[in-house]
Parts: C-alpha cells; sequence; structure tokens
C-alpha cells in the first residue's frame, strides 16, 4: 500500500522536485509544502531536530549559511530555521511517524526507490 506524505520543501530546490516525481510516480500520495511561501510550525522544527540533530537538519553547505558570521552561526538551531528556513536540509518527507530528511540512497531506499 502507498502511503499518504507531506513533503516539506522549496519549489525551486531540485532534490525536491526529484523526490516529489519519484515519489508521485510510484504512487504515493504527496501534498507539498513550500517552506518558505508556508513556513513550518516551531513545533515541527523542534521536533525534527529532537530526532535528528541540528547536523542533519541545518544544511552547513548552503549559501545562506556560507553568508553568515560567526554570531549568526553561533545561534540556536530552531532559531536559525525559524528565521532561515532555507536552511533547512531537504526535502523533509513525513511519512505517518516517520521523518526523513534530504533525497539521498537511504531515503529512496526507506520508499522501495
Amino acid at each position: 500500500m502507498k502511503n499518504n506524505l507531506i513533503i516539506y520543501a522549496l519549489k525551486t530546490c531540485d532534490s525536491c522536485k526529484k523526490a516529489i516525481s519519484a515519489l508521485r510516480a510510484a504512487g504515493h500520495e504527496v501534498s507539498v509544502v513550500d517552506v518558505r511561501a508556508d513556513g513550518v510550525s516551531d513545533d515541527l522544527l523542534a521536533s525534527w531536530l529532537a530526532i535528528h540533530g541540528a547536523d542533519v537538519m541545518i544544511n552547513r553547505k548552503s549559501t545562506t549559511w556560507r553568508n553568515f558570521d560567526e554570531a549568526a552561526k553561533a545561534e540556536a538551531p530552531l532559531a536559525l530555521l525559524r528565521a532561515h528556513p532555507t536552511l533547512m536540509k531537504r526535502p523533509v518527507i513525513v511519512d505517518g511517524g516517520h521523518v526523513h530528511v534530504g533525497w539521498g540512497k537511504d531515503v529512496q531506499t526507506a520508499f522501495s526507490l
């Protein structure tokens, strides 16, 4: 049975587009939340940080991160993600009680792709 998924993404993100396309092609029902336009609640961000940690949730390779000074980089992860949703590693795929981050082979394998 295919799942109903919620994907937190950016509409301009290539990895997000690939994930959405592949999951829909595999028969999953996909709802997309644009993290920049729609935002993500503090409760969700906090729960994802608790599950995966800042090292997984914050994309330290992003242009946004590289443009920060040391003081900004030292801010609390939740405050950073709240203020700069583009810092979030993407996509974040919520599958019932499971939260997957990114579109690597591990995530693709979890969905049998």
